[in-house]
């Protein structure tokens, strides 16, 4: 299938989201669509896709114009869009899913199951996916075997063209590859593929062209095989980015926390590590492995069954994330939209609620033009593409939501902040701003425990690095030798040469 977008323009009320937007995509095609966050690259799909109208501009599919009014006429041409957020009945099995709203029945108007068993299953094994039952109930599927159902979901409409919005961005390494190999199939078999992501190496190892939008304007289009990631980046945001991960050591010779022998039952145990004002503590391990548990018990939101925590040298009991916060910790948490934010909520009124002790009274009465400059000064510093700070959260884009989850919790002043899958659906200028921003933090002395997923973003970040293993530190590596292959050796079950025990600071 051939589609082409000119000139697309759309516009919010006063604001123009869209000014000159183009796109261009052929058969059999893995084609990336990039930019920051809000350059228009999702509003410019859901164009495409019929969720919105445009003010003005062309659309055309094999060489016809075509103006689609509601996402099941893109369906119907062949057009299906996987959104980040995935549209799955947790309940339902998943032939149940594969089938909503096209469902077989008989002549006597009575659901065919072993016809739709069958087709659901030949749609599969067309994906070489082996390893998902139809019978399954589809919640109990990791997000990666979901993602794989919808796309499973969309060849059942003879999908000729597939929109793919950051779908690695909660899924394992096993599972990225074998999304990739998915891909790949569609690919051989004429489907093409337009990829939203933010991931660099992703972008370069997958896809075939990339084309960029910077503000809602078409910039340009290059062939993967002959450009460079500095190159896109320069397309993506008007300037040199300079060195990707701008890392500084402000390691002070004190210890903010340490956590001695935690453990929660069939999720962690005998966890115990420590981390220096000014230090940046990065945690890998596999998908599953216990990370974020870790940190939900530091924090209060998990119960411990056993250990101990130490906040400046003082033993603490955190009973709660109110506790937490009272002694100078903050979790931005991975899941902003569910644990992160309020999203029927202004952007003013989420940074304030995080800190309704600095902008009130007293008598504990809100002062509303604290409030005010409070949530101005985040938006300013955090840089917050947004119309004005009353704009309700849940209509940012996804990289501008986790800027305003960083600007409510760094307006808190912590002495150690937890920061889980920071950059997450974040666009290289915005990872930017964000690691300076850590930089910058540490070097008044916070002391920051950093999870990530992206091994370039914890090896680029990190003064040391802890792995987990199945609930178990496997080893804590110093800078100097925190690889790609050391940290994978570990988070595997592996051994290094020195078993990966080290516990001494390297400045």
């Amino acid at each position: 299938m051939h589609i082409k977008l000119s000139d697309i323009k759309k516009n919010f009320g006063a604001n123009q989201v869209l000014k000159k937007a183009s796109f261009e995509i052929l058969d059999g095609e893995i084609h990336a669509l990039m930019g920051e966050n809000g350059a228009g690259k999702s509003t410019l799909m859901k164009i495409l896709t019929g969720l919105y109208t445009f003010d003005a501009g062309e659309i055309y599919v094999n060489n016809k114009s075509v103006s689609y009014k509601h996402p099941r006429e893109a369906e119907k041409a062949g057009i299906v869009f996987i959104h980040q957020e995935l549209n799955v009945l947790a309940d339902l099995s998943v032939e149940e899913n594969m089938f909503l709203g096209k469902e077989i029945v008989n002549k006597f108007g009575i659901l065919d199951k072993y016809a739709m068993k069958k087709i659901a299953q030949g749609v599969l094994f067309q994906l070489d996916i082996t390893d998902i039952s139809v019978d399954a109930r589809i919640g109990d599927l990791s997000v990666g075997k979901q993602q794989m159902v919808e796309i499973a979901r969309a060849l059942m409409t003879d999908a000729q063209v597939i929109i793919m919005d950051e779908p690695t961005a909660a899924l394992t390494l096993a599972e990225t590859k074998s999304l990739f190999a998915v891909i790949n199939t569609l690919k051989n078999q004429g489907v093409s593929i337009i990829y939203i992501s933010h991931r660099m190496e992703e972008i370069f190892s997958i896809c075939d062209k990339i084309t960029v939008l910077r503000d809602g304007e078409y910039i340009g289009v290059r062939d993967v095989a002959s450009s460079s990631m500095s190159e896109i980046v320069k397309m993506m945001i008007g300037r040199e980015i300079g060195d990707r991960f701008p890392k500084n050591c402000n390691i002070i010779n004190e210890v903010a926390l340490e956590v001695r022998e935690l453990s929660k039952r069939d999720v962690f145990k005998n966890v115990s590590f420590s981390v220096n004002k000014g230090e940046i503590l990065g945690i890998s391990g596999l998908m599953g492995a216990g990370r974020t548990e870790i940190a939900q018990a530091i924090f209060g939101m998990l119960k411990l069954e056993s250990g101990e925590i130490y906040v400046e040298g003082q033993k603490v009991k955190i009973t709660d994330p109110c506790v937490a916060k009272q002694l100078g910790i903050g979790f931005i948490t991975e899941d902003r939209k569910t644990e992160g934010l309020l999203l029927d909520y202004s952007i003013k009124e989420n940074i304030g609620l995080t800190n309704l002790k600095q902008i009130s009274n007293k008598f504990g009465i809100l002062n509303m033009e604290d409030e005010k400059a409070l949530a101005t000064a985040g938006v300013d510093d955090f840089k917050v593409r947004c119309f004005e700070i009353e704009q309700l959260t849940g209509t940012l884009s996804g990289g501008n939501q986790q800027k305003v989850v960083f600007a409510k919790w760094v307006a808190t002043n912590p002495k150690i902040l937890i920061l889980d899958e920071p950059t997450r659906g974040v666009d290289i200028g915005a990872k930017q701003e964000i690691y300076a921003i850590m930089n910058e933090l540490t070097k008044t002395g916070v002391a920051i425990i950093m999870i990530s997923s992206e091994l370039s973003e914890i090896i680029g970040m990190s003064d040391r690095v802890l792995v987990v293993c199945q609930g178990i530190v496997a080893g804590i590596i110093p800078r100097d030798s925190a690889t790609e292959e050391n940290i994978m050796t570990l988070a595997t079950g592996g051994k290094l040469k020195n078993g990966g025990n080290y516990d001494k600071i390297k400045k």
